[in-house]
């Protein structure tokens, strides 16, 4: 709930507002839009719970930044809010869409109008429900540890490869039964769908190209609801992270995020080599080049 680079809903007129959701929603799947703008939503829910007094909660204090000219490439633009942080990139060599943030809070409103409302509630009850299915053994090589970390590990500035063990920790896919390996896919897919069509079938033909015993499931923490918990679902191109311990275990906080194209960086040094001869420039840690 802080200030974000570019221009919020809230210093737009009616008509632009329009077509800043309009922008958002054509990189949307149906569920992805009902779901970014139900979380943006949930500021006013936060707001009443704070009773005013807590820090800036607003639906309209998201902001949309573009870089480059729309539909000249490359291209890009951002949506950032307290709770939400989407990154598109277009370039001749492809489109990437990451990283890309998603938060709840509260995970599940316990009272008032929205009563009910989970708006990242499958990701919380899948991601339990695979680690409960789990025979002991796959269990003790999956629940790498019984206390799970404050927030989600793959925060700005830092990569996957700088998380130490990432790779190696938790039990492969291939180590799953087979309805297990379908749970486990579903996480994956339904991430990958809030996505407009298209982009979701680039990213999870990505994932799809490596092999299962490359792509591990890990958790930390408890199996209860209300007791904070943890899980990663990591491959050889991607990272997901979802992180559930704040606020009694009711504040969700979900990235994707793309060893190689997060902010379309290697998409760019692509388009640059192939147009221009040149080499990339570096990511910064914020994602600004």
């Amino acid at each position: 709930p802080r200030g974000h680079a570019g221009l919020e809903l809230l210093d737009m007129n009616e008509a632009q507002r329009e077509h800043a959701m309009t922008l958002l929603r054509s990189t949307l799947s149906l569920e992805g839009a009902a779901t970014v703008e139900t979380i943006i939503g949930l500021e006013r829910v936060l707001h009443e719970l704070e009773g005013g007094r807590g820090p800036r909660r607003d639906p309209l204090g998201y902001a949309f930044a573009v870089f480059g000219t729309p539909g000249t490439s490359p291209w890009g633009f951002e949506v950032e809010g307290h709770h939400l942080s989407l990154n598109l990139t277009f370039t001749d060599a492809g489109i990437s869409a990451t990283p890309r943030f998603l938060g709840a809070n509260p995970a599940s409103v316990r009272e008032g109008p929205q009563q009910g409302t989970r708006a990242l509630g499958f990701f919380e009850d899948s991601g339990r429900g695979l680690v409960r299915s789990l025979d002991d053994a796959q269990r003790a090589a999956a629940v790498i540890s019984e206390r799970a970390p404050a927030d989600i590990l793959a925060v700005p500035g830092r990569t996957p490869e700088e998380i130490a063990g990432l790779d190696d920790s938790g039990i492969a896919m291939s180590s799953l039964g087979e309805g297990q390996r379908a749970s486990l896919s579903s996480l994956i897919e339904r991430f990958a769908r809030m996505l407009r069509g298209p982009l979701a079938e680039a990213e999870l033909a990505r994932v799809m190209q490596s092999p299962t015993d490359s792509i591990r499931f890990a958790w930390m923490g408890g199996l209860e609801p209300g007791e904070g918990h943890y899980y990663r679902i990591v491959g050889p191109t991607f990272l997901i992270e979802y992180d559930n311990t704040q606020n009694g275990a009711n504040h969700i906080h979900l990235v994707w995020r793309d060893r190689s194209r997060d902010f379309g960086a290697d998409l760019l040094a692509a388009h640059l080599k192939s147009r221009h001869g040149q080499s990339a420039p570096p990511v910064e840690s914020d994602g600004v080049r």
